[in-house]
């Protein structure tokens, strides 16, 4: 049976221009043949799971997932892709239950965790790069197009949905003179941006978006409302209520900007990304998205600088590298079998975005142009 996978294995690489136990840098070096049966028993999960567990290394696994990607049949639905996609439609897998638990699956890791991998600004989304020849200045970039796309003024009070650990707040408190208002459900990240958002005109709530329209919005509407890398946790289900909320909190004039990891077709998620990384994550299309803004929004722009998180993922591993050791001694948790996962789930997305199977979509939203 052994033999028949090992096969099997070649095989599929083959199509993909990899080889196996190669000296190429994309080569897939074996350390144990168990790695063939919980590939083709358990697919994404059983290959990803094989090299957390060291059964095969590869010295560049951004080019080998770039590879997987391009290659012909990488895009065909199988049947445990068919199921999980259905399941997706028929339950609503980031009801307030799973959110709160997926969120502190991902996001309650360790401040420190994510300092040593991310820019001095904490900013955990995609860089701009059109201009910027370092991460930091991607980030203050990234900031610079969201408040000009949302030509933000003084006068302003600004929503944003997801907040993360304060730094777009900041940013536009600090160089707009906006008042901010940050909802998130992570305790650390609140935490974080209470106290780097100290003396600004910026307030932080712990709140689930569903709830802004049920009690915990005691601020009115607003004059702009902007999410950075939330949408992607709000799921199929809820994109329609997610949009209703955000037309009833957005003032007639106002604009409202999304910043999300997007698809080109509607398709289910990586079953070991879910399974490790984003518990109930779901990447949106722009079908999805559309449909869900329809005749509550008017499109205004839409801009997709997908290949930008390449770079921004790359810088990030780099980081992960240099502090690797550092990493390690946060906490007992962070032994090499989740060191190997975060390296693994880094190169792959960057692979993803850089094949141009994953997008970033940038839209500005308007209720009446």
């Amino acid at each position: 049976m052994i033999q028949n996978y090992e096969k099997m294995f070649a095989d599929f690489f083959k199509e993909a221009d990899i080889t196996i136990n190669g000296t190429e840098a994309d080569s897939i070096i074996i350390h144990d043949k168990k790695l063939y049966e919980m590939m083709f028993r358990n697919g994404s999960v059983g290959f990803g799971e094989a090299y957390m567990d060291g059964l095969w290394d590869c010295d560049r696994l951004d080019v080998l997932f770039y590879k997987l990607v391009k290659a012909p049949k990488r895009h065909t639905l199988n049947l445990d892709k068919l199921l999980m996609w259905a399941g997706a439609k028929v339950f609503n897998m980031q009801n307030k239950i799973r959110a709160h638990k997926s969120i502190s699956h991902h996001y309650n890791l360790s401040n420190d965790f994510f300092a040593y991998i991310l820019d001095p600004s904490m900013n955990y989304t995609c860089g701009f790069w059109q201009e910027a020849d370092s991460l930091e200045q991607a980030q203050m970039d990234k900031m610079e197009l969201i408040c000009n796309k949302l030509r933000i003024e003084k006068t302003d009070t600004v929503l944003d949905i997801g907040s993360g650990w304060g730094s777009l707040a900041k940013y536009m408190a600090e160089t707009r003179g906006c008042s901010v208002v940050g909802i998130n459900i992570s305790d650390p990240q609140i935490h974080y941006a209470k106290k780097l958002c100290a003396g600004l005109p910026v307030k932080f709530i712990k709140s689930d978006y569903r709830d802004l329209i049920d009690g915990a919005n005691t601020f009115g509407k607003f004059d702009k409302i902007v999410s950075v890398g939330m949408f992607e946790h709000v799921g199929e289900k809820n994109y329609l209520t997610y949009m209703k909320i955000v037309n009833k909190l957005l003032k007639t004039e106002g604009l409202f900007l999304l910043h999300t990891i997007g698809d080109t077709v509607t398709r289910p998620t990586d079953k070991w990304i879910l399974k490790y990384i984003f518990p109930n994550g779901q990447i949106p299309s722009v079908e999805q998205i559309s449909s869900a803004a329809e005749r509550l929004f008017i499109m205004d722009d839409l801009h997709n600088f997908g290949p930008d998180y390449d770079k921004t993922l790359m810088k990030w591993h780099e980081n992960f590298e240099r502090n690797r050791e550092r990493i390690a001694k946060i906490s007992p948790a962070f032994d090499e079998r989740f060191l190997r996962m975060w390296k693994y789930f880094l190169l792959n997305c960057a692979g993803a975005f850089r094949a141009r199977k994953l997008q970033l979509f940038q839209f500005v939203f308007t209720k009446y142009g």
